[in-house]
């Protein structure tokens, strides 16, 4: 009993860093959507090594200069090719919720994807424990892959 409770109590003061990323290719609209979660916490934390300035992600006053400090980072450290083309990435939006962060992008004039490449280094910068899971949806399959600090690369074929 003694054992198993101190394996819990280590457990829990170990925190966890993941990123959870999805990316979905919307084939009517020929394009790709793409949503990022990470622990507000965390993304704050990253964001002012990055920015050297004070972030408060849940600060409405300052929405408008959080989501472009979000924007640039995360186009910065998630990179898409499809088809062997490196696209970009348009910032959509954010919203935070309880402790989680959401970003919102797309990619447009995507008519089929045959084979996605995405370098994934989501919070590397400030986490060496961060794990990022990626869910990918396109001509009706879903895969899945989880990267742990530091790979950064993964391939998906459809």
């Amino acid at each position: 009993m003694a054992a198993s409770l101190f394996k819990w109590l280590i457990f829990l003061s170990h925190p966890l860093y993941i990123t959870v990323t999805n990316i979905n290719h919307n084939a009517k609209d020929r394009t790709l959507e793409i949503s990022c979660k990470m622990f507000t916490n965390d993304f704050e934390a990253v964001l002012e090594k990055t920015s050297h300035v004070r972030i408060d992600l849940s600060d409405a006053k300052s929405k408008a200069a959080n989501d472009k400090l979000i924007a640039d980072y995360v186009e910065k450290h998630l990179l898409l090719k499809v088809d062997g083309r490196l696209v970009s990435m348009h910032f959509i939006g954010s919203e935070k919720e309880e402790d989680g962060t959401w970003s919102y992008f797309q990619v447009d004039n995507i008519p089929s994807v045959k084979k996605l490449d995405v370098n994934n280094n989501l919070l590397y910068d400030g986490f060496n424990q961060e794990i990022n899971i990626m869910h990918v949806s396109a001509g009706g399959m879903e895969k899945s892959t989880k990267l742990d600090y530091p790979t950064a690369a993964a391939s998906f074929e459809f």
